[in-house]
């Protein structure tokens, strides 16, 4: 019988000369385990590392107790400033581009383009950050006349659009750690791709069968509507109180700018006085233009009495809005990036040992078969009921972003849950425009019928059937992508929420011609390059030898690599300068600090020489070699 054999070498001796018997066996002389790669998609194991509860004495579980309720108030009151933040910078945008935003609504002739129409929903979604306040311009554009319903369309959908990007912002702050700053971001963009994949495919829909217009012009003639309430104020009541402490403003002007009032333009956005009452009596009027007879006549005159003032304290400011918004903006910031920091690490703290696995038990698992496909719709409910309590969708996508990235949601669980945002944040809409007038009410209730519908729409393209779930894997797909070059999440934000959206709405303004030309053969080879990677992927001999790789295009044009090098030096460069800077200034106090200088090597073998270090002997050589 054969016997193993184990042989150290030294590697120096091995380069002389070994001398080894015949092999009779046909076994390797060298034998390398392949390690099992991790997968960065599962969610990560939150290890208690501190002393379990049976070890405790009495007095340590008391205090554990206490610990615990003090964690739990102070996550409530993060969140809480997180939410108040999330609201006093979308006054801080209406501020800095609210009149603007009610400026572009004007132009009705750029809005009879759907495309124009897409991206102009949204700017000034962004501009105003908040979907609702955009929706409820164009509502009350409908209900006044000046916009038709079928023009309407299109920018509701681009509100959906341009309300994603808050909690793609919130997931940048997550960046410290890769593997869960790739988690957060993806769970951040399948919200952004669930968006983008409904309008690539039910915007043409709309502009050729005009899909969604008349299915809800169907639905409101079908049922005799009355007027109803106002949209109820639930998580309002709790955060109005310090926001309006700080900031309150008059809705009103962003729409009378965009409905046409010409004294709306000179208003300010800050609101001064909170309580007025309106007087009409009847009173001589003098009549403009009057040659001859009666040149006065008895009119009812309305008269607004100023009551009480706000209490905010903007109030009595000479400052102009601009300059608010400005203040306001750097200070929401600073609030929300703080709070969102320390519920990040307050959760790690909290989320340990069986608490962990009893929350991501309850979120992650589904129903028992043949039930399992249930769980996922039980999640777009759970969506779009706390999407209706914070009312807000942005609000609920940012708070479920930090769990998703440090592992406590999985992607495919917080994909129905942001779907299912998407659908709560309607239904504010909805109850906003039963509150109609009558003669405006079916006009308003169709435009908010037509925001549910997309939505419900875009649920059954990307979410009903398994293998058309294909936001899930984009966002995976892109989450891989930044995790390893970081500065590409940037330039995402800024390609997909501002320059394109940007360059689509000055093409529109140069017509139909300019537009199609110049962005045409662009979207025809990312297509093309798509549908490459998808066979590539799948089904390789389906295509041409010359197209299963990419190999015969230039580096820069099929890696990130080479642009993630000149990132780099860019960087590189602009902390040695600086560094050079303060070391100018700090030579009179002594020799400059050796970690300003920095040198960029390719090969890790030229930063290697420059230095004097030991020589290490290598590490012996082990053979394994079977003998009879």
């Amino acid at each position: 019988m054969a016997d193993d054999v184990r042989v150290l070498v030294p590697a120096t001796e091995w380069s002389k000369s070994v001398c080894i018997g015949p092999a009779v066996s046909t076994a390797a002389l060298i034998q390398v385990e392949p390690e099992k790669e991790d997968d960065p998609w599962d969610l990560p194991e939150l290890h208690d590392t501190g002393v379990s509860w049976a070890d405790l004495d009495t007095q340590g579980k008391v205090l554990r107790v206490f610990r615990s309720v003090g964690k739990f108030i102070l996550l409530l009151g993060l969140l809480y400033m997180f939410v108040c933040s999330l609201d006093i910078l979308s006054s801080a945008f209406q501020l800095v581009g609210g009149k603007t935003a009610g400026d572009i609504f004007q132009d009705n002739e750029v809005l009879s383009n759907p495309l124009a129409g897409l991206v102009i929903g949204v700017l000034v979604t962004l501009l105003v950050q908040s979907s609702s306040t955009s929706s409820s311009i164009v509502v009350s554009m409908v209900s006044s006349g000046l916009l038709q319903v079928s023009m309407a369309v299109p920018i509701i959908m681009g509100t959906n659009i341009g309300t994603s990007v808050t909690n793609t912002l919130v997931a940048m702050t997550q960046a410290g750690e890769r593997d869960t700053f790739r988690r957060a971001f993806a769970g951040a963009t399948v919200h952004d791709f669930f968006n983008w994949l409904s309008v690539l495919v039910l915007l043409p829909l709309e502009a050729t069968t005009g899909y969604l217009y008349h299915l809800t012009e169907l639905i409101v003639r079908s049922f005799h509507l009355e007027s109803g309430e106002n949209a109820p104020a639930l998580l309002n009541v709790i955060t109005d109180p310090l926001t309006h402490a700080i900031i309150e403003l008059d809705e009103s002007v962003i729409t009378g700018i965009a409905t046409g009032d010409p004294e709306a333009k000179n208003k300010s956005l800050i609101k001064i006085w909170c309580r007025t009452s309106t007087n009409t009596s009847l009173q001589n009027v003098t009549l403009a233009n009057c040659t001859r007879g009666m040149c006065w006549e008895w009119r009812n005159v309305s008269e607004t009495l100023n009551i009480r003032k706000c209490g905010h304290i903007f109030v009595n400011t000479e400052l102009p809005d601009l300059a608010v918004g400005l203040i306001l903006l750097a200070m929401s910031l600073l609030v929300l990036c703080t709070c969102l920091v320390l519920i990040v690490k307050l959760l790690n703290s909290v989320l340990k040992g069986q608490v962990a696995k009893v929350i991501k038990t309850i979120i992650n698992t589904d129903f028992p078969f043949p039930f399992a496909w249930l769980t996922g719709y039980l999640a777009i409910i759970v969506g779009a009921v706390m999407t209706f309590i914070v009312q807000s969708s942005s609000v609920f996508t940012s708070a479920i972003t930090p769990l998703v990235g440090i592992g406590v949601i999985s992607i495919e669980r917080a994909y129905p849950l942001s779907v299912g945002s998407n659908i709560g944040t309607t239904s504010t809409a909805v109850l906003a425009a039963l509150a109609s007038p009558g003669d405006t009410l079916t006009n308003s209730l169709q435009i908010a019928l037509v925001h549910l519908f997309f939505n419900v729409s875009g649920i059954v393209l990307w979410y009903i059937v398994p293998f058309m779930r294909a936001p899930i894997w984009l966002a995976k797909s892109l989450g891989d992508v930044t995790a390893r070059h970081r500065w590409f999440a940037l330039i995402y934000i800024l390609v997909c929420f501002f320059l394109l959206p940007l360059l689509i709405f000055g093409l529109s303004l140069a017509g139909w011609a300019v537009l199609l030309a110049v962005l045409l053969p662009p979207a025809i080879l990312l297509l093309f390059v798509v549908s490459v990677n998808v066979l590539q992927g799948r089904w390789p001999h389906a295509l041409p030898s010359c197209l299963r790789t990419w190999d015969f295009l230039p580096i820069w044009a099929r890696s990130l690599e080479p642009w993630d090098r000149v990132v780099t030096v860019v960087t590189a460069c602009c902390c040695c300068c600086k560094c050079c800077e303060v070391a100018q200034g700090d030579e009179e106090a002594g020799p400059v600090n050796k970690g300003c200088e920095m040198e960029s090597h390719n090969n890790l073998a030229m930063a290697n020489d420059s230095e004097e270090k030991e020589k290490v002997p290598p590490p012996p050589v082990v053979l394994k070699m079977t003998v009879l």
